[in-house]
Parts: C-alpha cells; sequence; structure tokens
C-alpha cells in the first residue's frame, strides 16, 4: 500500500513537472526571500561572480516555460518572437551587470532592506520592479542603491527577473 501511494505522489509530482503547473520547484538556485536573493547578489557583485550572478537570475529555459507565456509580449498580436524578447532581455542585463560589478566590486555592503517600485502579479508569479536595496558601508553610513531591476516572486522563491536598472 505504501509502495502504491509513493508511486501516485511520484507520477503525480512528474506530470506537475511535465505540464508546468506553478511550482517554486521549477525555479533553481532561487533564494527563499527578496531579502535573501538581494544579500546573495550583494555578495556576487561584491565579488565579481558572474556565475553567481547569472544562477541568481532566471534562466531561458525559465522564462521560456514559466514567463513567457503569461506576459502581453507573448501575444500573438503583438508579433514578437521570444528569441528577440529574450536575447533583448539578457543581453540588456549582462551589459548593466557590468557597470554594477565595476561600481561595487570589493565593496562590503550590508543589506538593511530591500524595497520595490511597482509590483506586477501574474497568475503564476509576481514581478517585483525597480529593487532599492538600502545598504550600509563597513563605516556605517547608510545609502540606497540599485544593485538590479526586478526580482520574480513565484511560490514563495525568489529569483532577478532583470538585472537592468531603470
Amino acid at each position: 500500500m505504501i509502495r502504491v501511494l509513493s508511486l501516485v505522489l511520484a507520477s503525480g509530482c512528474l506530470l506537475t513537472t511535465t505540464f508546468g503547473c506553478s511550482s517554486g520547484a521549477l525555479l533553481s538556485d532561487g533564494a527563499p526571500s527578496a531579502e535573501a536573493l538581494a544579500r546573495e547578489v550583494l555578495e556576487a557583485v561584491r565579488t565579481a561572480d558572474r556565475g553567481q550572478l547569472d544562477r541568481l537570475a532566471i534562466t531561458e529555459q525559465e522564462f521560456r516555460r514559466l514567463v513567457w507565456p503569461r506576459l502581453p509580449a507573448s501575444r500573438p498580436e503583438r508579433n514578437l518572437p521570444f528569441s528577440f524578447v529574450w536575447g533583448d532581455l539578457r543581453q540588456k542585463s549582462q551589459a548593466t551587470l557590468g557597470g554594477t560589478i565595476e561600481t561595487y566590486r570589493g565593496r562590503l555592503l550590508e543589506l538593511v532592506s530591500v524595497s520595490f517600485g511597482e509590483t506586477t502579479d501574474y497568475v503564476d508569479y509576481t514581478v517585483h520592479r525597480a529593487a532599492t536595496f538600502r545598504v550600509r558601508d563597513t563605516a556605517g553610513r547608510e545609502s540606497e542603491i540599485r544593485a538590479c531591476g526586478s526580482f520574480l516572486e513565484m511560490d514563495g522563491i525568489w529569483k532577478v527577473f532583470s538585472y537592468v536598472v531603470d
């Protein structure tokens, strides 16, 4: 009986994953909160760890499977191909990230808080735009910085949606 129940539960998980139902497990390398993600971003920027910064951001596969179907840009009447939208987002994000690393590389900044401007709820996820980090430097001075543009939250898992700072 236990073996049959385990098989049924495993099949349900497989179906959920296969058909793209909303689940935090579908996001890789996410953080449990906006604050945790912001701390990871600050540390990776300080050490100029591009690999970690890439892992903290949504991947092309996550964007294609989970985000793109809900975006207005994906509607057929918009006639915007996925490859164009993803390529543009990725290119701008990487370019902005380079400048952010140059500005904050080597600076030990403690996160005090993170806040957002506009928030948009989609069916399966929320995009939090205009991410602003309130930080404290080693001298105890507080300031606000923009180390990335927006966060994506899905089922309690947080990832960087974009490093583009508007």
